[in-house]
């Protein structure tokens, strides 16, 4: 039985092989509709969430699977002050599988230690949001028709942002990866992931506070929000929360082919106007993200794919 909690707990070969079934997925969506027949999915969100929880329902549902779960901490028995490891193995009688998010790092990797089914690891506070991860690589390899030689510049939040922390994991692995690190000074990526991922796999990086400056250089644009629910100082969330708004101006020297992308939810920092531009991929990667939770959970369940 295996779980997913980090993006490296798959190969670049898994990787790839859930690619291509969710591609087929996307293809032939009769061929899937009972492959997950008489499975539950229990979704135990002890966080806010729109297109993740009903991201996963969604694929579950499309794989003719049912859904079970909860959608915010004090609906569950965790307001009870139920442990982690007891919701867990608890859970474990009524589901299949599990996918958890939660506001402390690590407590879906608790829930995996503990729970006799395979569990996904739907957000983690700072930590990783590997699911996120698998609807950007399907977005970029849709989009680009491939995940090397490329250079990837992550805007915004990249101090708490655990789509950015993730997706960089998944994408050092490639080769001929560059990566640009846009951010106010308060808000740049942690050196433990510049460190561990970035130094350690010897992808060549560069960090400013400048988007306009690199622009032309990019491939791949990664907008981020600055999230207010990660900052313990209001002060400084109001502060730096309009850092970087990306308008059509601001992409006038920027490839044609560039690929404008946001895990969402966006406040402000993508102006509406930005929408209509063929460059813009936000609202691609939700819809990528259903077929790629689909491929997941049928590689979870040893499902067949392709």
């Amino acid at each position: 039985m295996r779980s997913l909690i980090d993006i490296v707990d798959f190969t670049p070969a898994e990787l790839d092989e859930l690619i291509a079934t969710a591609c087929d997925i996307m293809e032939h969506p009769a061929d899937y509709a009972e492959r997950c027949r008489g499975k539950k999915l229990a979704t135990l969100f002890f966080e806010p969430s729109t297109r993740t929880r009903l991201s996963f329902e969604a694929a579950m549902l499309e794989l003719g699977g049912s859904v079970i779960g909860f959608s915010e901490a004090n609906s569950s028995s965790a307001a009870k002050g139920e442990s982690i490891a007891d919701t867990a193995k608890t859970i474990s009688c009524y589901a299949d599988i599990i996918a958890m998010r939660h506001p402390k790092e690590g407590a879906p990797l608790v829930a995996a230690m503990n729970a006799s089914v395979p569990v996904i690891n739907a957000g983690d506070g700072g930590h990783c949001h590997p699911t996120q991860t698998l609807a950007d690589l399907l977005t970029i390899y849709r989009e680009k028709g491939r995940l090397s030689n490329l250079t990837v510049g992550f805007c915004g939040d990249l101090k708490f942002g655990r789509t950015v922390h993730s997706l960089i994991g998944a994408l050092s692995r490639y080769t001929g990866i560059k990566v640009v690190l846009i951010s106010p000074e308060e808000l740049k990526l942690p050196s433990y992931v510049k460190k561990e991922v970035l130094q350690k796999s010897g992808i060549p990086y560069e960090q400013t506070t400048d988007l306009s400056a690199v622009m032309p250089a990019l491939d791949i644009l990664y907008m981020t929000r600055v999230q207010r629910e990660r900052f313990f100082n209001e002060e400084d969330y109001l502060r730096l929360k309009d850092s970087y708004i990306l308008e059509p101006r601001k992409l006038q020297n920027a490839k044609e082919d560039l690929c404008i992308m946001h895990p969402l939810p966006r406040v402000n920092e993508i102006s509406v106007a930005v929408d209509d531009d063929p460059r813009a991929c936000y609202f691609k990667q939700v819809l990528n993200g259903k077929y790629m939770r689909m491929a997941l959970i049928l590689k979870l369940l040893e499902e067949a794919t392709v």
